[in-house]
């Protein structure tokens, strides 16, 4: 049933100018009173592993990990993409605490009942 208060963002790269729209974009649409969700695709995954968020920063706002941990703290569900990760042969791997890793239909199903998509 589609959900016209819900954006999904997909975030697919691991560029560093990429990581800060999606997040925001989350983060305001909460304060909104609209229903985000993040779902992280491809080579973006890099960005979940312990310790790789911290290390980007750009202009004045905080570290991406600062930025994921407020939207996980604003109850901003994050998912992750199983299938990524065995592309990137990640049989054990861990990610920052919080994040949900679900199968790739899982990405159809948000994409077909949110009320918008947007990719970065």
């Amino acid at each position: 049933m589609k959900d016209e208060n819900s954006i999904l963002y997909v975030l697919t790269t691991d560029e560093p100018t990429k990581q800060y729209s999606p997040l925001v974009l989350a983060q305001t649409a909460a304060m909104m009173d609209l229903r985000p969700m993040v779902y992280y695709l491809g080579t973006a995954l890099k960005i979940l592993k312990p310790g790789e968020a911290e290390n980007i920063k750009l202009g004045s706002f905080p570290s991406v990990a600062e930025m994921i941990k407020k939207t996980l703290e604003m109850n901003i569900p994050i998912y992750v993409c199983e299938a990524s990760k065995q592309m990137l042969g990640w049989e054990k791997v861990d990610l920052i605490n919080g994040v949900k890793i679900v199968g790739a239909g899982t990405l159809n199903d948000l994409a077909l009942d949110a009320g918008a998509t947007m990719w970065f």
